[in-house]
């Protein structure tokens, strides 16, 4: 993803060194006579990208743009409609530009981001998005049809043009209806209908006015029959709202506050399951009433429920796999179930390649991303109609009851099946880059010496056990045999605890240093505790061995998950 701030991409030209970079990494055979997907999140800047992106598009000869209403389409739907819609010509789309920035804050001041998705609905490779990246800083001139006037995304229709190339159509289409399809040929929408009808059971969906919003009402009002109150922030804003857009404990404040998890507001009644969405709906909170399900937790509980749950996959899983930082509740429900496992980086381009080969049919990050091989994206909402496939499964003789299995039943008693992995994450935002980076150096100098590292540890915590191995994550492909090295630092300690370390690159300013604590406890009598409460000491190694204060001069993070 190309990721800045709104006023990179206003510069003159700049958002056009992108495009036609992009379309030079494709090749002409790839680009004319193409059809290209051109929507996103509805953040600021979007509108004006449309028109540049479609001027362009018919000046190096593709053939027609298909756009989500308002230009709005999520990042899964994107990729829905890709490898799903057929125009009414029979076109189908050879790739996409998605226009967001995921779950950063939008606005005139803000993040603006593209980026390319290619036919099979994914995020391109890294061998074409290296292409991009060196044609950027080569290219002397781009091609645009200045004279195309500008189109009506307002309106669905097509609009044709003599465009250079030859006849140049312009599809505006409804956002939600090939998704809605979509989602209606994985689920049982009658057996969720019941659940969300039911009296006894409350319900409640936060889009943080991101484009999630566009398929709220449609899904779960007008398909499932849940009461339109039940919605939350659900009209998308080119700013969203002023808020940001990231589902988490720390800014889906509302939400939180509903569902009885806010230190300051206490609901009486919460409702009992809520979910939340980022920007560009691709991410996803699931919530219980005063529960909070962390994503890894939510991967490995829906792989564990998938084959009774949902229809999509009654047939079986073909495996299983996960980000490397995320923690390893999934590899126990693999093991346990007999199912493949594969540990990847961060990235959803590498699950890609997985499903593709027909190797893995659910998947997830620890960054509130989760999703299954009807796309090649992560996929929020699908997410949320997962958990509610699986309380509709475990509530079906159920619902005439006096209580039903809540969200916080079906996560203690995953528990006590698999054991518990707590897990937290601390990010420290906006770091300077020059300190990340030497923290980063210092930890990977620090490995070379284990005897040092659990010297360091044992002086901070005598309590905690020793670290066995510690490397840099690196990942061979087993698709297509390509090596990623340098993909997160690791201490593995002996009791199956982990810390790893990483820089992420989704910020548009500074660095962000990004900390996952992990202790697995299989004892059913220990598994009940505070995840902050039973990782504190972890944390504080953590702290220590990477002196995070010293290189950052950071003594908080900015967000705790």
């Amino acid at each position: 993803m190309w990721l800045f701030q709104v006023k990179v991409f206003k510069q003159p030209k700049y958002l056009e060194n992108f495009v036609q970079s992009t379309f030079n990494a494709l090749g002409a055979d790839k680009v004319r006579g193409a059809t290209l997907v051109v929507s996103g999140d509805g953040r600021y800047y979007s509108k004006d990208a449309i028109q540049i992106i479609i001027k362009m598009a018919a000046a190096n000869g593709v053939r027609r743009i298909w756009v989500g209403q308002n230009g709005l389409l999520s990042t899964p739907a994107v990729s829905a409609v890709i490898r799903e819609r057929v125009g009414a010509d029979g076109s189908k789309a050879n790739g996409a530009f998605i226009l967001t920035a995921s779950h950063n804050p939008g606005g005139p001041h803000e993040d603006f981001g593209i980026k390319y998705n290619m036919e099979n609905g994914g995020p391109a490779p890294e061998g074409i998005t290296d292409k991009i990246f060196e044609n950027t800083k080569t290219i002397k001139e781009y091609l645009i049809a200045e004279g195309l006037p500008d189109v009506d995304i307002s309106t669905i229709g097509v609009t044709s043009f003599a465009g250079p190339e030859g006849q140049f159509d312009v599809d505006v289409f409804d956002s939600a209806s090939d998704y809605v399809k979509l989602m209606k040929s994985i689920f049982d929408f009658q057996s969720i209908q019941k659940l969300l009808t039911s009296p006894k059971f409350t319900f409640c969906y936060d889009a943080l006015h991101g484009v999630a919003g566009a398929y709220a009402k449609r899904i779960f009002v007008e398909e499932l029959g849940a009461d339109e109150s039940s919605l939350l922030n659900c009209v998308p804003k080119e700013d969203f709202g002023g808020g940001h857009p990231d589902p988490n404990l720390t800014y889906a404040k509302e939400l939180v506050a509903r569902m009885g998890l806010s230190k300051t507001n206490s609901e009486q009644q919460p409702p009992e399951f809520g979910a939340a969405a980022d920007g560009d709906a691709d991410r996803n909170m699931i919530l219980g009433k005063r529960f909070f399900v962390t994503p890894s937790d939510s991967v490995a509980i829906i792989a564990a429920n998938a084959v009774q749950a949902i229809p999509y996959f009654s047939g079986g899983l073909k495996g299983v796999a996960r980000s490397m930082p995320t923690s390893a509740a999934l590899d126990v429900v693999a093991k346990h179930l007999n199912l493949k496992f594969f540990e990847v980086p961060t990235g959803w381009k590498f699950f890609g390649n997985l499903m593709d080969a027909g190797m893995c049919s659910v998947c997830g990050e620890e960054s509130f991303g989760t999703g299954s091989d009807h796309i090649r994206e992560k996929d929020g909402i699908w997410a949320v109609l997962a958990w509610l496939s699986i309380l509709a499964y475990k509530n079906k003789d159920n619902l005439g009851e006096e209580k039903l299995v809540s969200v916080e039943d079906i996560v203690r008693q995953h528990w006590a099946t698999y054991g518990r992995h707590y897990y937290t994450r601390y990010d420290y935002e906006n770091v300077d880059t020059g300190g990340a980076k030497e923290l980063m150096a210092h930890l990977v100098k620090l490995q070379s010496s284990l005897d040092e590292v659990n010297k360091i540890i044992k002086g901070k915590r005598s309590d905690i056990s020793n670290v066995v191995n510690a490397d840099e994550f690196e990942y061979k492909d087993p698709v297509d045999g390509s090596i990623l090295k340098h993909q997160g630092i690791r201490y593995l300690f002996e009791d199956g605890s982990r810390l790893v370390f990483r820089l992420s690159g989704t910020g548009s300013e500074g660095a962000t240093i990004r900390l996952y604590v992990e202790q697995y406890e299989r004892d059913s009598s220990k598994i009940g505790r505070d995840s902050q409460e039973a990782l504190a000491p972890l944390v504080e190694v953590a702290l220590k061995l990477s002196k995070m204060q010293e290189f950052t001069g950071r003594s908080a993070p900015t967000v705790i998950t």
